[in-house]
């Protein structure tokens, strides 16, 4: 704990050293930390590399210009490793990329461990962590706290590959285009085994009527498009053009029904970032001094991560619009800013010496 008080300090030190040096990168604020968030939002995309998505040629424009508009760029965000569901577990769990997990787990099996290693990882392979394996979700249910988890054409709460078999999720089929890979919650038992899967792990549909009140909302929402909508598949199964073209007709119709959401509109943080750069074989680049982890010799396929991806944090209340923040971070830095911001202790690599956490260049709005 003072660990990371000494680290937001530095942040607020930094960002004045910014103001008076004349840098627009964080607007000026007297918000303390960590700031009230009482709902966070969490959407993930596929694929796409900083310039790719941020830059002047992005066909993404509601993205990269409207909504980059409304919030805080973090330019220096980055995967932590290849390909897919690495990233998406590193993001509730802490828990670093295995063999399996870096080939997105094409057999759905059980994650078989030796014992554990500092800070908080599972020494083994597979892809199901045991229940022994705490989680985000695990965390607010213990403290109170509510969550749930929005797949697009998930269809059935909680629905996965039975265990040992053959994940037919991996590629999209027209009218079923979920992939297992995306929802990192049934890649572990403590979650698969529990009757909270099936009533908070359940299909995009049903985030509307969620939203209609602050009571109904989850605190934590973590949202996952279909492989079509995310950006993954380029030209899609429906023949939907795919890629940011598809994401960003997505965002342009689910954005707005999240930030006109009373939850949003009192207190909410949404955060819309990517799983990965490209590809292994185009960006492996790294943050936050990350170290390899017990169970591969590197994160990235071929290099130390999962390349420099960017995200965009919005909120009425907690962020400016318009500005920017070059501090790096990556997956394991956003589950330990959604830890702080509920008061819970940091899991797996979210607990790293040293790993940058959101502070006042991201809760930069002046009050």
């Amino acid at each position: 704990m003072i660990r990371s008080r000494i680290l937001w300090l530095a942040t607020g030190i930094v960002l004045v050293a910014a103001l008076l040096s004349g840098n627009g990168a964080a607007a000026q604020t007297t918000n303390s930390y960590p700031p009230p968030v009482g709902h966070v939002f969490v959407i993930n995309l596929e694929n796409k590399g900083y310039d790719e998505t941020w830059g002047p040629a992005s066909v993404a424009p509601y993205l990269s210009r409207t909504l980059r508009a409304e919030g805080v760029l973090l330019s220096q965000y980055y995967g932590i490793g290849h390909n897919s569901l690495d990233n998406y577990i590193a993001q509730i769990s802490g828990q670093g990329p295995n063999a399996d997990t870096q080939s997105d787990c094409q057999i759905y099996s059980p994650f078989v461990g030796t014992g554990t290693v500092a800070p908080g990882q599972a020494v083994g392979r597979g892809c199901v962590y045991p229940s022994s394996v705490p989680t985000l979700a695990g965390q607010l249910t213990a403290a109170g706290r509510t969550w749930k988890g929005y797949m697009e054409d998930m269809g059935t709460p909680c629905r996965h590959p039975a265990l040992g078999t053959v994940d037919d999720t991996q590629k999209a089929k027209v009218g079923d285009q979920y992939a297992a890979r995306h929802n990192p919650f049934v890649y572990f038992a403590s979650m698969t085994g529990s009757p909270d899967c099936t009533s908070k792990v359940v299909d995009l549909s049903a985030l509307p009527t969620d939203l209609q009140a602050r009571q109904t909302t989850p605190e934590f929402a973590f949202i996952t498009p279909n492989l079509c909508h995310d950006g993954h598949d380029a030209p899609c199964v429906d023949g939907m053009p795919g890629g940011l073209v598809s994401a960003d007709a997505w965002l342009r119709q689910w954005v707005p029904v999240i930030t006109a959401s009373p939850a949003f509109q009192k207190d909410g943080v949404l955060v819309i970032t990517f799983d990965e750069s490209d590809g292994p074989q185009s960006d492996a680049s790294a943050c936050c001094g990350e170290g390899p982890g017990p169970n591969t010799p590197l994160p990235g396929i071929t290099g130390l991560g999962g390349g420099r991806v960017g995200a965009l944090v919005l909120s009425p209340q907690f962020v400016a619009p318009g500005t920017w923040s070059d501090t790096p971070y990556n997956h394991y830095s956003l589950l330990a800013s959604i830890e702080d911001l509920f008061g819970l202790s940091h899991l797996g690599y979210a607990d790293a010496p040293g790993l940058p956490r959101f502070g006042l260049d991201v809760y930069n709005r002046r009050v």
